[in-house]
């Protein structure tokens, strides 16, 4: 294939497709990336200059591909009709649902190395602002932030639990999911509660004042 007029989306796509037939036996790994890029027509050269990061490339792609199909079927939903906390389970199952788990397993394993560890985070993040916003959320603030913090931790720690369930329609991990929330929802009470104390606020009023000096993105200063 000649870079002439070369869609680099597409391109890539045509990479990550030709990819995921041999992620499950090789991993996210170099041979996978040239096997993707000779299956998918592509000279090894521009291969790398669409993925500079090879097949780690790929990888963030698969996840990203898996947030667009959360949102799309999230979009399908009736989330009105839900109570909030079963509003956040339905799109956490829904991201879930979206990804194979050997694929997950394998991607899993890659950005735990060290040098990949700081996109992976990224993109866990990328995944609890992509809820956060199908949800319409509109916060502004520190909200903005620790949303999406808290959002990724129960993520993460779902996704890790998924991946060695062997139960049944994944039961257990559902369960383990709801467990998570629970613990959300009782933190979030805490926190009305001390907004309500006047002699914690009082102590808490500097700390607060600070943080509330931090802006989410696109928002006004």
């Amino acid at each position: 294939m000649e870079n002439n007029g070369l869609d680099i989306g597409a391109a890539r796509s045509a990479l990550l497709d030709a990819a995921l037939v041999h992620v499950p036996f090789e991993g996210w790994s170099e041979t996978v990336f040239r096997q993707a890029a000779a299956a998918a027509g592509i000279a090894p050269d521009l291969a790398r200059v669409i993925c500079p990061r090879g097949a780690a490339d790929l990888a963030a792609d698969y996840h990203r591909r898996g947030d667009r199909e959360m949102e799309a079927r999230l979009a399908a939903m009736d989330l009105n009709s839900m109570r909030y906390r079963d509003r956040v389970a339905a799109a956490v199952k829904a991201r879930i649902a979206a990804a194979d788990r050997e694929l997950v397993r394998r991607g899993a394993a890659l950005f735990a190395l060290p040098q990949h560890a700081a996109a992976g985070a990224g993109l866990v993040w990328g995944t609890a602002d992509a809820i956060w916003r199908a949800l319409g959320d509109s916060s502004r603030d520190i909200n903005w932030y620790s949303k999406r913090a808290i959002l990724s931790g129960v993520y993460s720690a779902t996704v890790l639990y998924w991946l060695g369930d062997r139960s049944e329609g994944d039961a257990e991990t559902w369960a383990f999911l709801d467990r998570r929330l629970e613990d959300v929802m009782r933190f979030e009470a805490f926190k009305a509660k001390v907004r309500d104390n006047p002699a914690l606020a009082r102590i808490l009023a500097g700390p607060l004042r600070a943080l509330a000096g931090i802006r989410a993105p696109g928002s006004a200063r």
